[in-house]
């Protein structure tokens, strides 16, 4: 025979506090309302989030849609207690994916689920949120928070984004025209951004680091406040290069790095040739590097290694994409150049300088 209690149970005894989710909502009513564009319909608190293509300018448009989270650089956050910038990452895993479509980012919505809900940690990550959806030109138009007792512990939280985006139909990337002679540019990482963050921490345990004290490879800074670095979102810059005419295809760096994602948006029969001495690598990946005692092949296919976006131009337009995308606050090298190749689609990274990283 089962007991039952002596007081009548409520949700906030469960462990779910439905005022703080209420409070949370409108304190980030303001976060969202500041992310607006054109095409945006309505505000926070419906059922659905409604956009108007039409009113957004397209004429024929195809969408495009990501979705992603920020991985364990979220445990390197709640460790170190900085919340302000993971909802960045988020945004930008997404929208970085769009744009190399050739879509234009139009709204997104973020998913935090979390054991137990604290409105200050909540709404620093949404004001993250907003601030990637501001810099990529996008719309904050919802999401969802859960409060998780007993599937999350108390100061744990999780994160997903959904992105969609849109491009004109005969302005879909990569272009069908990429072959032999292009020329590939480089465009610096912030730095570790948001992949490969469990072999990070296993660096941190390896070399007896703590979050809070300095980073040896930041002056100024403490260790998580250097490895928090925020994802670069390159969305504003590369839409400039496409509208302008330049851009034929573009492909974001990310887990897997240079030689998993090239590859994604070449035709067989090409090869991309890199020269890994190309660019200056940021301290942070010869810190790693150093310290996990991590192989140069390993840490090409599991870090971005300085380069977050690699963009495919003509070599007669090299320059001009150069400058476009400079005069937009990019820092661009030029690494490399298309080859002919058998078969599938292939990255070759040549000289890679000594103890490189």
């Amino acid at each position: 025979m089962t007991s039952s209690p002596k007081t009548s149970l409520t949700y906030r005894d469960a462990g779910v506090d439905i005022d703080a989710g209420d409070a949370l909502v409108e304190a980030i009513k303001p976060l969202a309302r500041a992310t607006a564009r054109r095409g945006s319909m309505g505000g926070l608190g419906g059922f659905g989030a409604l956009f108007d293509l039409k009113a957004a300018g397209f004429t024929d448009p195809v969408l495009v849609s990501s979705t992603d989270g920020v991985g364990t650089k979220l445990r390197v956050a709640i460790d170190a207690g900085q919340h302000a910038t993971v909802g960045i990452d988020l945004v930008a895993m997404c929208v970085n994916d769009l744009v190399v479509q050739g879509a234009e980012p139009l709204f997104f919505l973020d998913y935090f689920a979390t054991g137990r809900l604290r409105l200050e940690q909540a709404r620093d990550v949404v004001a993250g949120i907003a601030e990637g959806c501001r810099q990529a030109g996008c719309a904050l138009v919802g999401g969802e928070t859960a409060e998780m007792p007993g599937m999350y512990a108390a100061e744990d939280y999780d994160l997903a984004g959904f992105a969609v985006g849109a491009a004109e139909r005969g302005a879909l990337l990569p272009r069908a025209d990429i072959g032999p002679g292009d020329v590939l540019l480089g465009l610096a990482s912030s730095g570790v951004h948001s992949n490969g963050f469990s072999l990070v921490r296993r660096v941190i345990q390896a070399g007896n680091a703590g979050l809070g004290g300095p980073a040896p490879f930041a002056a100024g800074q403490s260790l998580g406040e250097a490895l928090l670095a925020p994802t670069r979102i390159y969305v504003q810059p590369l839409l400039a290069l496409h509208r302008a005419g330049l851009l034929k295809a573009a492909a974001h760096i990310t887990g897997g790095g240079l030689p998993g994602n090239l590859p994604r948006v070449l035709p067989k029969g090409v090869a991309a040739a890199v020269d890994g001495a190309s660019w200056p690598v940021p301290p942070v990946f010869g810190w790693l590097a150093r310290t996990g005692n991590v192989a140069a092949e390993e840490m090409l296919r599991v870090f971005n290694c300085g380069i977050g976006m690699v963009v495919v131009v003509a070599a007669d337009q090299a320059e001009a994409a150069t400058a476009l995308l400079a005069g937009a606050g990019e820092a661009v090298f030029r690494i490399g150049v298309l080859e002919t190749a058998g078969g599938e689609a292939e990255v070759r990274i040549d000289n890679l300088p000594a103890g490189w990283p």
